[in-house]
This record gives structure tokens, C-alpha cells and sequence, in this order.
């Protein structure tokens, strides 16, 4: 997904079906969309009170929301490489706050704060949990200068509430989408997007991530993460959005503030989807399916294992493979793999450090069991920018 820019990558998350995106064994690569299941009742239309009162809630909040964007390390930010949105959670004597969802700083080696004002602002990270898509940032206000400050929510969030985003989707400058929500403590479809997520129906877009979703109070009550969507000959359609819910007591913020950076655990490969089960045998992999993949990041754990990618070893007259080689991962610490989605769950349940064995069918034959120790996510940035 790009802004109308060319070259520029505007961050989103998302959930399970590809839209021509790539998947990876404990990363996520790229942003792809997926259609969510259907709710039981269509949401209630916010009402005119409720729209006047939202409208009312952005011009007080949007001085406290950011444009967050990763900039070239030599030089200006005219062409950004990413971005996404933010929100300041505190700025005073000792210092200015802000917070955003990871992925939207995820690798990122240089980055800007930009205000409703357009002044710019240098970025560093101060913690972040990958798992949950959260991340707290320091940003660097010239002595004796504050910014505005949106105050969080005091307690969690109910089904039917109105709701208000910022953001900056599509290279839009802060601006509003309106939704109400319709489901809390939402189950992630894969493992590598953030369990407990808050849904509702805003419309949000990719360059909307990292941006607060403030309740009928003007508290922030979530962090946008990922969207549900469609494709449609124009692009996406959103048909759901989700957002990491937060709170002023909340634990975890307390250990952002204290510095935790928790990364999620990877192998370092990438897949392009999955193989349907009754090929495997034809097209040479031997009689049992399950995970695949097409690349292995360079120094990973999949690499220093041995793990090789699949490869074309004959092809028609049109091109398409008929017969591949490479590995297919069939089981971790002897519990079955079917797919590449099942390899990421087992993957993100595990810890960096941990030590797992995987069985291979390597060129349609059964290898001996490989050991490899989980990664931080972190290996994987520079093959993700």
C-alpha cells in the first residue's frame, strides 16, 4: 500500500488474507487486509448529537496528535520513507511523551514528529512491546516549549460507545473518521497482530496507524493497529478497524515508561501463501504438507539452520512450475504444522532465545531434525524497508 507519492510507504497493520503482500515466520512484512467476520446487527449511524460532539472533541485534540514519519538518514524529509500517526501523552519539565502502534516505527533509523503546527520535531524510541503493537516515543521539544497533551481514559471502553480517530491516512494531515465500536477484547486471525484488540467502524486507511481513538470525552481509549478490508478495482475498502486498547493504569504503559523493549520472536522466513495440500506430492515435495516459504533472511536463525526456500526445478511452456524443491517445516518440537499460519502461531507463542526443533521434508524426503534458536524481530528491518 503507498500514498500517492511514489516511493513512500504508508504504515498500516492488518489482519489474514494477502492482497499481493508477503507473509513471514514471526515478522510481518508488509501490511495485507482480510475480510472479518459479519456482526450479528449493523451498528446503530451515529446520531447528529453525537457527530456535533465528535467534531467538537477534534478541534481540541488535534493539536495533542502527531504525524509521525521515517525519514532518510542524509537529509530532509520532503520524500518520507513511512508514515504513520501518534499522539503526545505528556510534555512538562521532564520531558515530552508520545505514543504510536510499533510497526509504524519498526526498524526505522531516523524519525520526525511533525504538529498541527508543522513544526518537526527529532523522534527516539523509548520502549515498545512488537507483540502488542505499542510503542512509546520521546520527543525532543527545545527546552522550556510544551505541546498539547490528550489525556487517556481512566477506564475501559463499552460496546456501542461513538468514537473519533486521527490521522493520516493516505498523506492526509491529521485529519477525523468516525465510527462506533462494536466489539472489545477482539481474537487476532493471526498470530503476528495484537490479541484484545478494540473494533469499530471508522474507516480507516493506511497512514491511520499509530493515531489515538478518543471516546465522546475526548480521551484516548485505543491506538489504531490493523484494518479488515476489501479489494476493489479503486483500491481498498475497510470494513473493519482495530484498534490496541489503553489506559492510564495500564501496566504495560508503565513498562514502556520504564524502557521494556519486547521484541517477537522470528526464524527469519518469508512465504508468498501456502501450497494447496493435494499438490505437494505432485509438485515433488513429498506426501505430507505444510509450511513453505520462498526466502530466508540472510544471518537469521533459518539461515544459520540451513533452511532452504522452495525453488522452481521445471516449469510448462508458460512459466508455471511443475516441479520445486526446498524444504517444507512439517512439525516444531514434534507438535504438526499444516500451513504457514500454523509455523507463525507456534513461532509467536515461543520466546527470542528459545531453542525449538523443527522437522523438514527437504526435495520430498524426510531430513533429520533441525535446532535453531528464536531471533528478535529486529533482524528482519532492514529486509522489510
Amino acid at each position: 500500500m503507498s500514498s500517492s507519492r511514489p516511493g513512500r510507504r504508508v504504515l498500516m497493520g492488518s489482519a489474514t488474507l494477502l492482497l499481493g503482500f508477503s507473509l513471514a515466520a514471526g515478522q510481518s512484512a508488509a501490511p495485507s487486509v482480510t475480510a472479518p467476520e459479519q456482526p450479528a446487527a449493523a451498528p446503530k449511524p451515529l446520531t447528529a448529537s453525537e457527530q456535533q460532539s465528535l467534531r467538537s472533541i477534534f478541534t481540541k485534540t488535534r493539536p495533542g496528535s502527531l504525524r509521525l514519519e521515517q525519514c532518510p538518514v542524509n537529509g530532509s524529509c520532503d520524500e518520507p520513507d513511512g508514515l504513520g500517526s501518534g499522539f503526545v501523552i505528556q510534555s512538562d519539565a521532564s520531558g515530552t511523551l508520545a505514543l504510536t502502534a510499533y510497526h509504524v516505527v519498526f526498524g526505522a533509523k531516523k524519525l520526525e514528529a511533525v504538529t498541527l503546527d508543522k513544526t518537526r520535531y527529532p523522534v527516539t524510541v523509548v520502549g515498545y512491546d512488537d507483540g502488542h503493537d505499542i510503542a512509546l516515543l520521546k520527543i525532543n521539544v527545545p527546552a522550556g516549549r510544551t505541546l498539547s497533551v490528550l489525556p487517556l481514559a481512566a477506564a475501559a471502553p463499552k460496546v456501542g460507545q461513538s468514537a473519533l480517530a486521527i490521522g493520516n491516512g493516505n498523506g492526509d494531515f491529521l485529519v477525523s473518521k468516525t465510527g462506533r465500536l462494536t466489539a472489545l477484547d477482539v481474537a487476532a486471525s493471526r498470530a503476528d497482530f495484537p490479541p484484545g484488540t478494540l473494533e469499530l467502524t471508522a474507516p480507516l486507511i493506511p497512514g491511520d496507524s499509530g493515531g489515538p481513538i478518543l471516546n465522546a470525552q475526548g480521551e484516548v481509549m485505543g491506538i489504531v493497529s490493523y484494518i479488515s478490508a476489501r479489494p476493489t478495482r479503486f483500491g481498498i475498502a475497510t470494513q473493519a478497524s482495530y484498534a490496541v486498547p489503553v489506559t492510564k493504569n495500564s501496566p504495560l504503559l508503565a513498562d514502556l515508561r520504564g524502557g521494556l523493549k519486547r521484541d517477537a520472536p522470528v526464524i527469519g522466513l518469508l512465504s508468498f501463501g501456502d501450497i494447496a495440500d493435494n499438490y505437494f506430492e505432485s509438485l515433488g515435495l513429498g506426501n505430507t504438507p505444510g509450511a513453505v516459504f520462498t526466502s530466508v533472511t540472510k544471518g537469521s536463525p533459518a539461515d544459520k539452520a540451513g533452511l532452504q526456500p522452495l525453488k522452481p526445478l521445471e516449469s510448462d511452456e508458460n512459466g508455471t512450475p511443475t516441479r520445486l524443491g526446498g524444504d517444507v517445516i512439517v512439525a516444531i518440537n514434534g507438535v504438526r504444522i499444516h500451513n504457514f499460519n500454523e509455523l507463525l502461531s507456534a513461532v509467536r507463542a515461543r520466546q527470542v532465545g528459545e531453542t525449538i526443533k523443527l522437522s523438514v521434508v527437504r526435495d520430498g524426503k524426510a531430513i533429520p531434525d533441525l535446532s535453531l534458536t528464536l531471533g528478535p524481530r529486529t533482524i528482519t528491518a532492514d529486509e522489510q524497508r
